[in-house]
C-alpha cells in the first residue's frame, strides 16, 4: 500500500514516526512519502518537505508568510497527484491539512486524520468540513470522544494519547547521563521555550531575566530538533545557562522544575512528573485575535485534561520575569510539588490507552484491505 503522511511540527514528527513504525510492522511492503522531520526520516520512506520550513505560529505570522504557505499547498497537491497514494494520513497541523483534505476528497483520495483539529477550542464550524472531507478521525484526548460523538453526532476512534507510550518507554529505559558539566549538586530548571524560532524569540528574553534570582539552580535550555545548535548561541551567553540539543527527555528526567511554553511540551513534562510553570506570548495582533475567538479556561493540556488549574499559566501581559520568579519560588515548596505530582498521576490514568500508533495503523490498514 502507498501512504502519504503530512506532519508540520515537531510533535507531529514524533507521532508520525511512531505511526510509520507501526505501519511498516503491519505492512512491510508499505511505500511511504511524507512531510515531517528527522524522526520520520530515520524510520524510512521519502521526505518531501521538512517541518522547519512549515511551522508558522499565530495569526499575524501566518498572514505575513501566506505566500510561502500557499506555495506549499500547491506543491503538496501536485506531489499527491504524482504519488497516487492509497490513503493520505494527516497528523495534527490543521490549518494546512484541512485545506489539503478538502481538495483530496474531491480528487477521490481516502483521508484519515490522526490527532484531531482542536475545534473544541476554536473554529467549531470546522465540524462541517470534518464530516464532509474525512473518512476517519482518530482522537487522543479523553474528552474528545464525547465531544464529537455526542455533541456533533460524528463517530471518531479514541486511541489514547501517543505520548503515554513514548514516555513510559523512555522512563523504563536505563537513565541517560547528563553531560559532565551538568553533573553537579545544583538542581536543574529546564527551559522549554518551544520548537519554532518565532516563539523562542518571544519567550527566551523573559526566561533569561529570571536566572539571576536563582543562583543555586542550573538553568538548561532544551534545543528543539528542527533548529541548528548554532542559532541558540544568542541565548547561551549567560554563564548560568547550558543547552542540550535534541535531548529534552533526558533533561526532563533530571529536572527539579521546568518553565514551559504552552503546547505538547506541557504534557510531556507532566508525564515525567516534573513540576512546571506554563508561559505563553505571541505578537500583540495574534493575541488580540485569539482572545476574541478562543473560548477556553486554560491553554495547557495539563489543565485542560483535568479541567482544573494544576499548573500556573502566565499568558501574554502576565508573562513577566517578576511573575515567573514568583511562581518558580512556589515550585520549591514540597507540599505544592507533591500536590502537582498527584494530579499528574490522575492525568496519566485518564490517558490510559496504550499503543495509540498501533491502533491507528491497524485501523488504516483494515480499511485499505
Amino acid at each position: 500500500m502507498k501512504y502519504y503522511i503530512i506532519a508540520g511540527e515537531a510533535s507531529g514528527d514524533l507521532h508520525g514516526s511512531n505511526l510509520m513504525v507501526s505501519l511498516l510492522k503491519q505492512d512491510p511492503t508499505a511505500e511511504i512519502r511524507f512531510w515531517g522531520g528527522d524522526k520520520m526520516a530515520t524510520v524510512g520512506g521519502s521526505i518531501v518537505r521538512h517541518y522547519k520550513h512549515l511551522a508558522f505560529m499565530g495569526f499575524w505570522e501566518v498572514f505575513i508568510n501566506l505566500r510561502t504557505i500557499l506555495s506549499n499547498i500547491t506543491f503538496c497537491k501536485k506531489d499527491i497527484l504524482h504519488f497516487q497514494p492509497d490513503v493520505i494520513v494527516y497528523v495534527d497541523y490543521p490549518g494546512f491539512n484541512m485545506r489539503i483534505a478538502a481538495w483530496a476528497k474531491q480528487q477521490g483520495f481516502r483521508n484519515h486524520y490522526y490527532i484531531s483539529p482542536q475545534i473544541w477550542a476554536w473554529k467549531e464550524n470546522r465540524i462541517k468540513k470534518i464530516k464532509r472531507d474525512l473518512d476517519a478521525l482518530y482522537v487522543i484526548l479523553p474528552f474528545e470522544k464525547d465531544y464529537f460523538n455526542k455533541k456533533h453526532q460524528y463517530s471518531v476512534d479514541y486511541v489514547g494519547h501517543p505520548l503515554v507510550d513514548v514516555i513510559r518507554k523512555e522512563r523504563n529505559q536505563k537513565e541517560a547521563n547528563l553531560p559532565i558539566e551538568l553533573q553537579t549538586e545544583q538542581p536543574i530548571i529546564a527551559l522549554l521555550p518551544g520548537s519554532r524560532k518565532q516563539e523562542i524569540l518571544k519567550m527566551m528574553p523573559v526566561f533569561l531575566d529570571v536566572i539571576n534570582a536563582f543562583p543555586d539552580y542550573r538553568f538548561v535550555l532544551a534545543g528543539a530538533p528542527g533548529l541548528d545548535a548554532e542559532w541558540y548561541k544568542q541565548f547561551t551567553k549567560h554563564p548560568s545557562i547550558y543547552m542540550l540539543q535534541n535531548q529534552t527527555y533526558t533533561l526532563l528526567k533530571h529536572s527539579f522544575a521546568a518553565i514551559v511554553t504552552s503546547g505538547t511540551a506541557t504534557l510531556e513534562t507532566a508525564l515525567f512528573q516534573v513540576p512546571q510553570l506554563v508561559c505563553y506570548k505571541s505578537s500583540a495582533i495574534s493575541y488580540a485575535i485569539a482572545k476574541r475567538i478562543i473560548k477556553l479556561k486554560y491553554i495547557s493540556l495539563v489543565n485542560l485534561i483535568n479541567d482544573k488549574e494544576i499548573v500556573s499559566e502566565l499568558i501574554q501581559e502576565k508573562c513577566t520575569s517578576d511573575s515567573i520568579e514568583q511562581e518558580l519560588k512556589r515550585l520549591t515548596d514540597t507540599s505544592i510539588r507533591e500536590e502537582i505530582r498527584q494530579s499528574y498521576q490522575e492525568i496519566e490514568q485518564k490517558l490510559g490507552h496504550i499503543n495509540a500508533s498501533e491502533q491507528v495503523a491497524k485501523s488504516i490498514i483494515a480499511v485499505l484491505k
